[in-house]
């Protein structure tokens, strides 16, 4: 897997986990609070789309995650 790849699988599944910690239906329920941090990974997706500061990218960098994927898919 590519840093994009990771940053969004680890992007979904935070909002999910968080979704499903925050949302009073969920079997998984916790506290509302919870949907602050579905709010924060938006908010950093968001910036990062035009600023292209993204931290997880930067640590997946230096663990030495390939940039890119080589050859076709």
């Amino acid at each position: 897997m590519t840093i994009n790849q990771w940053v969004r699988a680890f992007a979904g599944f935070f909002v999910l986990l968080s979704l499903a910690l925050g949302v009073e239906g969920s079997p998984l329920f916790v506290s509302k609070n919870f949907l602050w941090f579905t709010a924060f990974v938006g908010a950093n997706l968001f910036q990062s789309a035009f600023t292209g500061l993204c931290p997880l990218e930067n640590i997946l960098r230096k663990l030495g995650v390939p940039e890119s994927a080589g050859g076709c898919r």
